[in-house]
Order: C-alpha cells, then sequence, then structure tokens
C-alpha cells in the first residue's frame, strides 16, 4: 500500500466517525497540522504513531493496511454465497452480505418443517440479532425454550449455547446480524 492511500484512508475514517482534525489530533497527541501533513501524505508517520491514529479511531490497526476491494455492493438472490451444515445438509445459510471482510455480516437461515440447525446446541464469540421472516420457531438457548412467531426479533449474547428447532410442518426463514462475523 502506498503511503498516500494510507494518509487517504486515515482521513476517511476520521471523517466517517465525525471526528475533526483537531480533536483526533489531540487524542493522539500529535499537532493538527502533523495530522493533516499525514492525511495529505506529506509526512510518513511512525508505527507508534500509526497504532495510536488506529486507537483513537477505534480502528484495527491492519485495516490501515488493507487493499480497497472494489466489490459489487449488492448481493443478488442467484450470487449469494450459500452455506450448509454438513451433519444437517437441508439446512442453509445464505450469506447476504458481500463477504465476511466487515465488522457485521448478514444471513439468512432456512429451516425446513421439522428440522433443527445443529443436533446440538452451539455458540459463538459475537452477538447476533435474528428477525423471524416466515414461520415460527423454538430458540433453546442455554437450556431455556424461547417460542418465536413470524416477526419476532431476539437478541443472543456472546457465547451462549443456542440452537434453532422448526417444529412446525412450513420452512422457517430467519434473518441474522452477527458481529464480529463468524461464518
Amino acid at each position: 500500500m502506498s503511503t498516500g492511500s494510507l494518509g487517504k484512508k486515515i482521513q476517511s475514517i476520521r471523517a466517517a466517525k465525525g471526528m475533526s482534525v483537531r480533536k483526533a489530533a489531540g487524542l493522539a497527541e500529535i499537532t493538527p497540522s502533523m495530522l493533516s501533513q499525514i492525511e495529505n501524505d506529506q509526512v510518513n508517520p511512525s508505527i507508534n504513531t500509526l497504532r495510536t491514529l488506529a486507537s483513537i479511531l477505534d480502528t484495527p490497526l491492519y485495516m490501515l493496511f488493507q487493499e480497497e476491494e472494489n466489490e459489487a455492493p449488492v448481493v443478488h438472490p442467484e450470487n449469494r454465497l450459500t452455506m450448509g451444515s454438513k451433519s444437517e445438509p437441508d439446512i442453509r445459510y445464505e450469506l447476504l452480505t458481500p463477504d465476511t471482510k466487515g465488522n457485521i455480516e448478514f444471513c439468512m437461515m432456512i429451516i425446513p418443517a421439522g428440522m433443527s440447525s445443529y443436533r446440538d446446541a452451539r455458540s459463538h464469540e459475537g452477538e447476533e440479532v435474528v428477525y423471524l421472516l416466515s414461520g415460527g420457531v423454538v430458540l433453546e438457548i442455554n437450556g431455556t425454550e424461547l417460542s418465536l412467531a413470524c416477526g419476532d426479533s431476539v437478541r443472543i449474547p456472546p457465547r451462549a449455547n443456542h440452537v434453532w428447532h422448526n417444529r412446525g410442518d412450513v420452512e422457517v426463514r430467519a434473518i441474522f446480524a452477527i458481529t464480529p462475523p463468524s461464518f
């Protein structure tokens, strides 16, 4: 990555967070002039300055060095990445975001009638929020069963053991967001 794109990336992240040059510079303990020079590719910042800037911008340091990809922001149904479980081949997950490189991912889980998302409850590190698009399910979370109907939503905390049961006679579709991405 060229230094030029590094400065512009810092500037873009700072602006997206609504942070002024003066405020960001103050938090980073550099002058506003120095930050402006970094953002305009007039100076090469030290690694310590980059670490500090990444920290105050709440951005992992590696993201400052990631190349931008010109990915299509729209995911058409026929182009969705579909993931299935080997243990339950009828359960499908369709990735609704272009990829899993961002800070959040959206998926659609499709559970056929009479099926469960897994044989046993599972957990993951990220927080999950689910909206039931169609059908009705029983969510078993940390040993407690919750009944959800079409239109209901639920938040599942990080590391909570959970499994979805479709005990009905129609297919269930649920849209969920997970942060950080885990698929």
